[in-house]
């Protein structure tokens, strides 16, 4: 006589199996009357059937028409041609305001390079901020000069 259980335990199975555990290979049911009752156990290895969508399957990445997949996008993003982001010395900003402005406008700036940046631009004249891609460069460079800093981008295989 088998009962509906909605944790997939095979309550026939019992009389199948008379040890105090066991698995039934054929069929993913499983019955466990061990010490520790657990109705996990059965629906772990359910769920872990493959075929059936459960943990061991690959998830498919689906891309619509016109969109590209990350993958693409990061293989794109690395085929560009690297742009030097070039800050250039003025006379009419505090060096702390220049080192907040370049903590504030390029991702994952240190306090320390923002200041190492800032002195090599007072000192030198000017000052590589950061090498990325086109795009990106014109991003930064527009940002710098938005908020006053005078800044161009270069490509990074010309020059030294």
């Amino acid at each position: 006589m088998a009962a509906a259980v909605p944790s997939r335990v095979a309550l026939s199975a019992a009389s199948r199996f008379p040890n105090r555990h066991a698995v039934a290979a054929g069929d993913r049911s499983c019955i466990y009357k061990g010490r520790f009752q657990s109705l996990a156990i059965p629906m772990a290895l359910s769920a872990a059937a493959p075929g059936k969508g459960g943990v061991l399957d690959r998830p498919v990445e689906k891309t619509t028409p016109g969109r590209q997949s990350e993958f693409d996008v990061k293989k794109k993003r690395k085929m560009t041609p690297p742009y030097r982001v070039i800050l250039h010395n003025d006379n009419y900003n505090r060096r702390e305001y220049v080192v907040q402005v370049l903590m504030k406008v390029i991702p994952g700036m240190t306090v320390d390079n923002a200041v190492n940046i800032m002195q090599e631009a007072h000192v030198n004249g000017l000052s590589v901020v950061i090498v990325c891609s086109q795009s990106e460069a014109e991003e930064h460079c527009t940002s710098l000069r938005g908020n006053g800093l005078r800044s161009s981008i270069e490509p990074a295989s010309g020059g030294c």
